[in-house]
């Protein structure tokens, strides 16, 4: 269950500005929508994981925080800390990250949603900008194709304006996603592009899937 930080979400997702509404799907234990929700943004976070009691949500963030760090060091020389600097600046925004979603979970739980895609409990619209992080295209040999698609579709409907999802490689290997380019065929009524954005950790993960509704 990772936690990122808000200026990990506004580097990764090229946020030059906030829309009104956000959705932030299979947010985790990330401190965005607190941070957003501060600054005026009426913005949810969906998580299966949030069906967890409190002590279980502590217990797992806290026990998530190095599982990154395992995964870095099982594939260094394909990651790079040009955007953090150093493993302690990453692990220090992680650290407060975690603190401050677990601090708004507390005092705000309306703002955080028990679900999953491809079925997300939102009606048609709800939000004008939906947010996917380290999710699909991240676990392409997890979720296949049909998922994926049948994800993404989703995402589509909930929202009002954009989607967009980060980042478009295989986790640790930073490896191509061979099904990708067919996914985006197949979605009708919509337009798309593949942005580069501010932020690059995986090596080549500098990318973001952009939908926009026509």
């Amino acid at each position: 269950m990772t936690s990122r930080s808000y200026v990990e979400y506004e580097a990764m997702f090229d946020l030059t500005e906030l829309p009104a509404s956000v959705l932030d799907c299979s947010a985790g234990g990330s401190s965005f929508t607190a941070e957003a929700a501060a600054r005026g943004v009426d913005v949810v976070a969906v998580d299966p994981a949030y069906d967890l009691t409190m002590p279980e949500l502590v217990d797992i963030v806290r026990r998530s925080l190095p599982v990154g760090n395992d995964m870095v060091d099982a594939n260094a020389d394909r990651f790079t800390w040009k955007w953090y600097g150093t493993l302690q600046k990453r692990d220090d925004l992680r650290l407060e990250a975690a603190d401050r979603f677990l601090q708004d979970i507390g005092e705000a739980p309306d703002r955080y949603v028990a679900g999953s895609l491809p079925e997300l409990p939102f009606e048609d619209g709800r939000f004008e900008v939906a947010l996917c992080s380290h999710l699909l295209f991240t676990w392409a040999e997890t979720f296949g194709r049909d998922w994926h698609l049948a994800a993404l579709r989703e995402l589509i409907r909930v929202s009002s304006a954009e989607v967009r999802v980060f980042p478009l490689v295989l986790a640790g290997t930073g490896e191509a996603v061979p099904f990708l380019p067919e996914v985006l065929d197949e979605l009708d009524g919509v337009r798309w592009e593949i942005r580069k954005v501010p932020y690059e950790f995986q090596t080549g993960a500098d990318e973001m899937l952009v939908i926009t509704h026509s």
